[in-house]
Formats: C-alpha cells, sequence, structure tokens
C-alpha cells in the first residue's frame, strides 16, 4: 500500500490532480484511497476515505483557542503529528493498493513545519513517494520556473523520499510553452538560454545563478506534463510511480 503525497505551492492543483488522478486510477481498475490533510480545507473535488478534519479542525480551532486562521493552521499542522496512529489505523482499514495523500493548501505549512517531516515518516511504515506540482500558468516565466526548480530542491531536502516533478495545469497554457517548459527541465541549455533572452539585470544573474547551484547538487527535475481537465499525462505519471514504488508492477494484483 505505497502513499503519494501531493504537494506544491497554493494554488498548484494539489486537490484537483488528487481527484482527477484518483478518478483515472479507479477507471483502470486500480484500488486507490484518497486522503485529505488539509485540516482547513472547506470544499474538495473529492470524497476523502480518510479525513483529517475528523480528528483536527481549523475551525474548531479557531473557536476554541480565539485564534485567527493563520493562528489556527499553524497549530493545527502540528497537531496533526498527535493523530498519527489514527490516521495510519483509517488508512489500514481503507484496503486500498494505492493511497493519495492531498497536503495542506499552503505548502509550508507541511513542508517547512517539523511536524511534516515526520508525519511523512511515521504515517504507516510502506513505501512511500512526493509528487511535487510545478504551475504550469506560472512556470511560462523563467525567473518564475527556477524558484520553482528551488522550492522543490528545499521540499526534497525536508523529506528526502522519492520525489517525482509534474508540471499541471497544461491546458490552461498554449502546448508550445508546455513543451518549453518541460524542455527546460530536461536540458539546462535551454533553460539558460530562456534566463538569457528573457531576463535581464538582477534576474538574470540570479536565476542563472540559482539554476546553477541546483545542478551541482545533482538534483533532476524533469517534468511530467499534466491536465487534471483533460487526464492527459496521467498514463506517464501512473508508470512512473508505479516504477518508483513497485518495481514497475501494477499496485493492484
Amino acid at each position: 500500500m505505497p502513499l503519494v503525497f501531493i504537494i506544491g505551492t497554493a494554488g498548484s492543483g494539489k486537490s484537483l490532480f488528487t481527484a482527477a488522478f484518483a478518478d483515472w486510477l479507479k477507471m483502470s481498475k486500480q484500488d486507490v484511497a484518497v486522503v485529505n490533510l488539509d485540516p482547513g480545507a472547506l470544499k474538495l473535488p473529492y470524497q476523502p476515505d480518510v479525513d483529517v478534519r475528523n480528528y483536527v479542525d481549523v475551525g474548531d480551532l479557531m473557536e476554541k483557542y480565539n485564534l485567527g486562521p493563520n493562528g489556527a493552521l499553524i497549530m493545527a499542522a502540528d497537531l496533526i503529528a498527535d493523530e498519527i496512529e489514527n490516521l495510519t489505523r483509517d488508512i489500514d482499514e481503507a484496503h486500498a493498493d494505492l493511497v493519495l495523500v492531498d497536503t495542506p493548501g499552503q505548502m509550508e505549512l507541511f513542508a517547512f513545519r517539523a511536524s511534516g517531516p515526520y508525519i511523512v515518516n511515521e504515517l504507516t511504515k510502506e513505501p512511500k513517494a512526493l509528487l511535487y506540482l510545478f504551475d504550469a500558468v506560472f512556470c511560462v516565466n523563467p525567473l518564475n520556473y527556477v524558484s520553482n526548480m528551488f522550492l522543490s530542491a528545499a521540499v526534497y531536502n525536508r523529506f528526502f523520499q522519492p520525489q517525482l516533478h509534474v508540471l499541471s495545469k497544461t491546458d490552461l497554457v498554449p502546448s508550445g510553452d508546455v513543451q518549453a517548459v518541460a524542455s527546460w527541465s530536461a536540458n539546462p541549455l535551454a533553460l539558460e538560454d530562456a534566463i538569457e533572452a528573457k531576463l535581464e539585470g538582477t534576474k538574470r544573474l540570479f536565476s542563472r545563478n540559482m539554476m546553477q547551484a541546483i545542478n551541482k547538487l545533482g538534483l533532476k527535475f524533469l517534468l511530467s506534463p499534466v491536465s487534471s481537465k483533460t487526464n492527459e499525462g496521467m498514463v506517464n505519471i501512473n508508470t512512473i510511480l508505479e516504477r518508483i514504488l513497485n518495481e514497475g508492477e501494477k499496485y493492484t494484483t
């Protein structure tokens, strides 16, 4: 029962991707369960099989402790760690062959607090992977793309789990831009050319130096384009995850 944590910046399409990928897996006769790990979610595009809000709810914390939304979210992020046993039990009881975990909308609450790595490590002992979303609309600008490279590297540094990179929301940008961003992820020279052509001054220097620093770390950011609206790219995502988590075999046997 491998776990895949869907992570990315606010607005990158985590919940929509989770819903679309879960539906695609079900249509492909795969046995999948979905976990909502966002205690502040008001509405979800899927029906969670496991829901952290059953144990930690931001609205309840705001009322009980007289907190604002941000304070309650921070408190909730840490309280989730105390519910690991309950969440693990709920996941086990789902009896799925693959579990998709939709993480909080504000990535920093999950990735950059002490509770985040603890939750990933302790939420069952099954194999795990992270699926990091690059927002295609945001990333057509090379400055923004390099910034997302940096964030993705920081996330990897926090969790040290197998990490797949997805270019999300590709239906919202021209296909030529999708191909260009995907080529940046495969060819550092193509990214460097885009930086030189589209950026100037400090932005150009900063982006080039950051790109080179990340490349020196040996981190690869090969992007798999995907659309949660059209299901384009789902086959490729699934194939990569099967290779990472199940030695290339289907999750459901």
